[in-house]
């Protein structure tokens, strides 16, 4: 019986993902030429795999070649499309740009010989999601899925319903989007898909997860990634996501030396070659330093995060705001949701109200309350009912209707302990505690307080414990009478002699809150004018 040549081992390890066995078999095996066109690309695949892109590119072209040479016009179109898209990924444009060129002469010279059209439809598709498109996008990819199907190509049907998921999701269609990408990770799952493309898959669903606040999808992938991952250990590609995105997960729930530790795996990933994994791994690093209010690495993180091109954001405006810094950070935040598309700007919106919020700005709060709300329309997901409580408790605290603040703040923070979120929950107990302190109920503001600072403290949050513990000492309702910030503010007005509607204009209120703040002073102070209230103000020595 013949021992095995080096053609054979190269491809059982190709098959059985051992792909730096593959490498240095196939490799030996091209030294003595006989090996397939097919082999050379699988060849490439294993390079770019193990993190090896450039002599991906070098090994690919060479396999283009090949099937060329055999007059396999469709294998040398699908080599083309892809090295166009390898090359848009590394950056090389004007290559990638070429590769396309290359791939569409081809498929207009033999149009029936594969999938190879639906093909060069992916990155007109990615092109236009990119732009924040996503009607454009869907339609774009939905005519690849009709290539896809007509030649029954596995790899192409997977990106093109990839594609279909993330641009439904963009334009806010965010159940018919995680359908799709549910069936396509049924194909991957299944290994139905090549591995390169699987990658993708993986890595672009888990994102989507994000932007459709769907916590259960996320952990159900981030598992099925991480046994990827694990089934293929001499992989770089993808592996530098995956950590990535364990870290996000890890941070949600409250694990946060588990997320550095991630994060931390993700940047070495990263450095060996997976490239794509570099700001999400910088990023999640800046967001634990900043959660634990160590602002100086939380800077220099999200700082490497920004050299690869992205805007760390809403991390970098949150942690201006953690630095005292609340109008750089209102600036900060409104730039960044008016450059990304519409899934990205629903995922920032709940900073922008904490920001807007620390500024000052209630009526801006409340617009973007307002747009979140409308968002949960078309959501059923958890997560993003949680948000929109958590938003809308924060903005009626400062309009002056506590007793709204107060149920929706203990309903966000029941649906965030139903999700195992520990920090954003005790940030609603913090707004549940503000909340029966300005209703006059000193014994359940503690209770809230106390049970916040708890968590606090478990988790590492210095910020956040600081700032409850200040809450705690400085707003006990022996001063002022138990007016809440907002409330001295408007009673320092109208002691000043000012009508609603200036109040109003002054304080970027509307002259209904203004009223319902005048309404909780009268009723605290147990006073029934505005002469009173005034006098109460002098001798109080609130004004001058």
């Amino acid at each position: 019986m013949n021992s095995p040549t080096a053609l054979d081992r190269g491809r059982a390890a190709y098959q059985g993902h051992r792909w730096n066995e593959a490498i240095a078999e196939l490799d030996e095996a091209g030294r003595e030429d006989s090996v397939t066109a097919k082999d050379i690309e699988h060849f490439a695949t294993a390079l770019f795999l193990v993190g090896r892109a450039q002599e991906g590119v070098d090994a690919l072209t060479h396999a283009h070649e090949a099937f060329l040479g055999v007059d396999d016009v469709a294998g040398a179109t699908r080599c083309a499309a892809w090295l166009g898209m390898h090359l848009m990924d590394l950056g090389d444009r004007a290559r990638s740009a070429g590769w396309f060129a290359r791939a569409q002469r081809l498929v207009e010279a033999d149009p029936a010989t594969g999938p190879g059209q639906g093909f060069l439809l992916i990155p007109e598709g990615l092109g236009a999601l990119y732009a924040g498109e996503g009607a454009r996008a869907s339609d774009v990819f939905a005519r690849a899925a009709e290539f896809a199907r007509r030649f029954g190509d596995p790899d192409l049907i997977a990106l093109s319903h990839l594609g279909e998921g993330q641009a439904k999701i963009m334009v806010g269609d965010l159940e018919a989007g995680l359908v799709l990408l549910d069936e396509v990770m049924v194909a991957v799952t299944a290994g139905e898909v090549s591995p390169v493309p699987s990658g993708i898959v993986y890595c672009a669903v888990l994102q989507c997860c994000r932007l459709a606040f769907d916590v259960r999808r996320a952990r159900e992938w981030t598992r099925a990634l991480d046994h990827w991952c694990e089934a293929r250990p001499d992989m770089v590609a993808f592996s530098g996501q995956c950590q990535a995105q364990r870290a996000a997960l890890f941070i949600l729930h409250g694990a946060w030396g588990d997320a550095l530790a991630a994060a931390e795996s993700a940047q070495e990933r990263a450095a060996r070659g997976d490239q794509d994994g570099l700001f999400s791994a910088w990023y999640q690093n800046g967001e634990v330093h900043r959660l634990r209010g160590e602002l100086d690495r939380a800077e220099s993180s999200y700082e490497r995060a920004a050299q690869t091109g992205w805007e760390p954001q809403p991390g970098l405006a949150l942690l201006r705001l953690a630095q005292g810094k609340a109008k750089v950070a209102q600036s900060l935040i409104r730039g960044a949701v008016d450059l990304v598309d519409p899934a990205e700007r629903r995922w920032m919106l709940s900073a922008v109200v904490e920001i807007e919020l620390a500024a000052g700005d209630v009526a801006a709060a409340r617009a973007v309350a307002d747009e979140l709300a409308a968002v949960q329309q078309t959501s059923a997901m958890p997560m993003m009912q949680a948000i929109v409580d958590q938003a809308e408790a924060a903005v009626l605290l400062e309009e002056g209707d506590a007793g709204s603040a107060l149920v929706r703040a203990r309903r966000a923070w029941a649906r965030w302990r139903e999700l195992d979120v520990p920090y954003e929950a005790a940030r609603c107990r913090v707004l549940a505690a503000r909340a029966c302190r300005a209703l006059g109920d000193e014994p359940s503001a503690e209770m809230e307080f106390d049970a916040a600072r708890a968590v606090f403290i478990e988790l590492g949050a210095r910020d956040a414990l600081r700032s409850t513990e200040a809450l705690m000492a400085s707003e006990s309702p022996g001063r002022v009478g138990g007016l809440t910030p907002r409330e001295v503010e408007v009673l320092r007005l109208v002691a000043a002699g000012k009508t609603n509607r200036l109040i109003a204009l002054d304080l970027y209120l509307s002259e209904k809150t203004v009223a319902r703040h005048i309404s909780n002073i009268f009723a605290k102070l147990g006073v029934s004018s505005r002469a009173a209230a005034t006098a109460y103000a002098y001798q109080h020595e609130l004004v001058g």
